[in-house]
């Protein structure tokens, strides 16, 4: 049985997907253009709930903010700030004993990834769709800097056709990363990810609960002394 419910309190408006007994909770971030109703992450949290996880689709500061338009670059600090209270407040509304992943859809990634960067213990994991490596047609504008400063799991799933960075530039940057990094490509899909046709979901979810969910709870156990 999977218990749907919505959260809002302060700067966190979430929706909340969780089957009984949750094997762990992984909180997602939208894209610039869009927000937690996104055809993606609700593809990707159908997929990841009925492989036993608690899924989080949050609305970021900005987008509650105003039902439309980009976020602005002076106010991504405000975003991040809103990843980490969604996390602590989620964190008490889930009861589960496993792991917790953070990340998102390209922009929503991206902060998630900046804040676990900042904050290593925010999350034992990262599940990064679409990262922005570069603007398109921009290489020299790498948004790489803080990577090696993550030393959680990470997992990357990537189009092919992504504008934001090609498949030989994300194999190049993974070894930039503090923890351990796997890679996940989606044939025939761009920056979108294509989820209703794509295979996105499932193909992440395997990953997920092949890869990411035992290397993040490897990585909570040696933080907190789980066994």
């Amino acid at each position: 049985m999977t218990n749907a419910t919505t959260v809002t309190a302060g700067s966190v408006a979430a929706d909340l997907d969780s089957p009984d007994d949750p094997s762990g909770l992984i909180v997602l971030a939208h894209g610039a253009g869009s927000d937690r109703r996104s055809v993606l992450l609700r593809t990707l949290s159908d997929a990841l709930v009925d492989r036993g996880l608690a899924v989080a689709r949050i609305d970021l500061p900005y987008r509650q903010l105003r039902p439309k338009g980009p976020p602005s670059p002076s106010k991504a600090a405000l975003d991040r700030d809103g990843i980490r209270s969604a996390v602590a407040l989620l964190r008490e509304k889930v009861a589960v004993d496993g792991p917790v992943i953070v990340g998102g859809q390209s922009y929503g990634g991206r902060q998630a990834s900046m804040a676990v960067a900042d904050d290593p213990g925010l999350a034992d994991g990262l599940l990064l769709t679409s990262y922005p490596l570069h603007p398109p047609g921009k290489p020299d504008k790498a948004r790489t800097a803080h990577l090696p400063r993550i030393t959680v799991p990470t997992l990357v799933v990537h189009g092919r056709s992504d504008a934001f960075g090609t498949s030989d530039e994300f194999a190049a940057v993974l070894p930039a990363f503090g923890g351990p990094t796997r890679l996940i490509e989606i044939e025939k899909a761009d920056h979108s990810l294509k989820p209703e046709r794509s295979g996105v979901g499932p193909t992440t979810a395997d990953a997920v609960d092949g890869w990411l969910l035992p290397a993040a709870r490897e990585c909570a156990a040696s933080r907190f002394g789980w066994s």
